[in-house]
């Protein structure tokens, strides 16, 4: 009888977590069904239309455990949409004709596969439904099972997707060095743009901890290097509404008083408007796969930045990102029980054919389970009620609304 096979992949953009699941995934089933062969397909699901696989070896197994100590992939990742077929036809991934979901099944049953794990975001685990539908609707036995991972932290319904406590944590640090910035020239503005396309969490969890790594620290009274320079002046999310002028004026006096200020912006902060704007103005905004804005080519922080120079005066304007910095991470303490639990739900799952997302389930008090695949979405917003996310905002001092 042939060995049953347990493949894996990680697709969509990085995140502390990645490294950590495949060692997680590998160490779990060397524990619990040594048996079973392990492979995983290279750059995501663009591996497994091109039958490109890596194979987990007795070597490789043994030091499964070092991946915890990695940022990144150690199998690399893609951004690729298996029911677009256009898409993946221009990118040389099928043949014109070909439906991208027939060949990665073929692919999968030609492989053996038994059990396939996904880790990524809600594109990769809507993609993975759209995998497991087509394999039910046409007899093929395979069990499914996705691992959420995005800094984000906005996929429905799960409470906490792996890697964004991390993304938060290092997003502090990175801000922590760049903060010093202020002292570097009068009347500066520095904008740190951090990741979110529609979800404000990890732009407000990466300000709570910036404020309590600068606020742990001793410095001495009379010079400029102080809690004030450290200070957030400003934080905006796409879950927000402000009125430019008004907060012009407020963060002008703290210019004029201080002699620097601060903001903290999501990337998705405004970008319906920016992109309406463009457009209006006859730009083709570009887009991926999936029909996202390719938000890195509207630059938000910059358009913050320069809304805001102008306004406040400032002599010097600067916008520093810390996204690519906190998603190529190791996952930290955090992260590493929570991606075990998920890990260790996954394997139990899967090995009872049961398909679907691991995560705490918030339409069922937050249980741990295996969530079924058609309630997987993306685009969770943050929740602006949450007490911390208050007290951040007392701290800075601003007045905020919440988006209609």
């Amino acid at each position: 009888m042939a060995k049953k096979k347990v493949a894996m992949l990680t697709a969509g953009g990085l995140a502390p977590c990645l490294s950590s699941a495949v060692g997680g995934l590998i160490e779990r089933y060397t524990d619990i069904a040594p048996d079973y062969e392990l492979v995983a397909y290279r750059s995501g699901y663009q591996g497994l239309l091109l039958a490109d696989r890596i194979e987990i070896t007795k070597e490789m197994r043994e030091k499964a455990h070092l991946l915890h100590r990695h940022g990144g992939s150690p199998i690399g990742n893609s951004r690729v949409k298996l029911t677009n077929a256009a898409d993946c036809v221009k990118r040389g991934l099928v043949k014109e004709g070909d439906n991208p979901l027939r060949i990665a099944a073929d692919r999968l049953a030609a492989d053996g596969i038994s059990i396939l794990h996904t880790i990524g975001g809600d594109d990769t685990n809507t993609t993975a439904a759209d995998l497991a539908a087509y394999l039910g609707a046409n007899g093929y036995d395979l069990t499914v099972v996705g691992l959420p991972k995005t800094v984000d932290n906005d996929v429905v319904p799960i409470r906490q997707t792996l890697g964004a406590w991390t993304a938060a944590e290092y997003g502090a640090r990175f801000f922590d060095h760049v903060s010093n910035e202020q002292s570097a020239a009068p009347r500066t503005l520095v904008v740190h743009e951090v990741m979110g396309r529609h979800c404000g969490w990890l732009t407000a969890a990466t300000a709570r901890a910036y404020m309590q790594l600068s606020g742990s620290k001793d410095y001495v009274d009379g010079f400029m290097m102080n809690e004030q320079l450290k200070n957030i002046d400003g934080l905006y999310l796409p879950e927000m509404k402000f009125d430019l002028e008004s907060e012009a004026a407020r963060l002008r006096d703290i210019m004029d008083r201080a002699g620097f200020v601060t903001l903290f912006v999501s990337e998705g902060a405004c970008l319906d408007a920016i992109v309406a704007e463009r457009e209006a103005a006859g730009e083709t905004v570009k887009r991926d796969a999936f029909g996202h804005v390719k938000i890195d080519t509207i630059n938000v922080g910059n358009w913050f930045s320069k809304q805001f120079a102008a306004l406040l005066g400032a002599e010097r304007a600067m916008v520093q990102k810390s996204g690519y910095y906190a998603r190529s991470a190791p996952a930290n303490g955090d992260d590493l029980r929570l991606i075990q639990s998920m890990v260790d739900l996954a394997v139990e799952s899967a090995l009872n054919k049961v398909s679907g997302v691991t995560g705490h389930d918030e339409d069922q008090g937050g249980r741990l389970r295996t969530i079924e695949f058609p309630r997987i979405k993306g685009g969770k917003h943050f929740d602006t009620s949450a007490k911390w996310f208050g007290e951040v905002m007392d701290t800075i001092g601003q007045k905020w609304q919440a988006a209609d």
